[in-house]
């Protein structure tokens, strides 16, 4: 009876911690160190994407970005790139926040990827999971990245 008693009770402390994990680490960005001056771009096949091979860092990220929203616009100071999923929750949140930082915040502009849509854009950005959002500086390179849903205050002081 006693061994029943201690799996649960370890259970229970193993899904806290995770818990308490996943709200310290949902919605943080991570700055990204900043590309390297004289990346080579990768060359683009007809149909192809223009991104980089699986494994390397994009070279181009706008251009892909480009392929999978050919009318995107990027920010003068920002593009806030949002890669979510149609039935995904903390998205919806994710895109309202991002929605209004780009309305108060000047030359901020927010995109939104499907993910299910652009798989090879996923795929070469190592989106893991939904959403997932990238700051892009103004000339296109990711500056942050963050899984979950950030708040507010979090995506403004991500913002180059």
């Amino acid at each position: 009876m006693t061994f029943g008693l201690g799996v649960a009770l370890a259970a229970v402390v193993v899904a806290v911690a995770f818990g308490l994990y996943r709200q310290y680490a949902d919605g943080r960005f991570r700055s990204r160190s900043a590309p390297p001056a004289a990346a080579p771009l990768p060359v683009v096949e007809e149909g192809r994407s223009p991104v980089s091979k699986p494994g390397h860092p994009t070279a181009d990220l706008w251009s892909a970005v480009l392929a999978a929203i050919p009318d995107a616009q990027r920010g003068e100071r920002a593009t806030l790139l949002q890669f979510s999923s149609a039935f995904c929750a903390p998205c919806r949140a994710t895109r309202r926040t991002l929605a209004d930082v780009a309305d108060v915040v000047p030359g901020v502009v927010h995109l939104e990827v499907d993910a299910e849509h652009h798989l090879e854009l996923v795929r070469e950005l190592g989106i893991l999971r939904t959403p997932t959002t990238l700051v892009l500086d103004g000339t296109g390179h990711v500056v942050a990245r963050a899984a979950g849903a950030p708040r507010k205050e979090q995506v403004l002081s991500a913002l180059p």
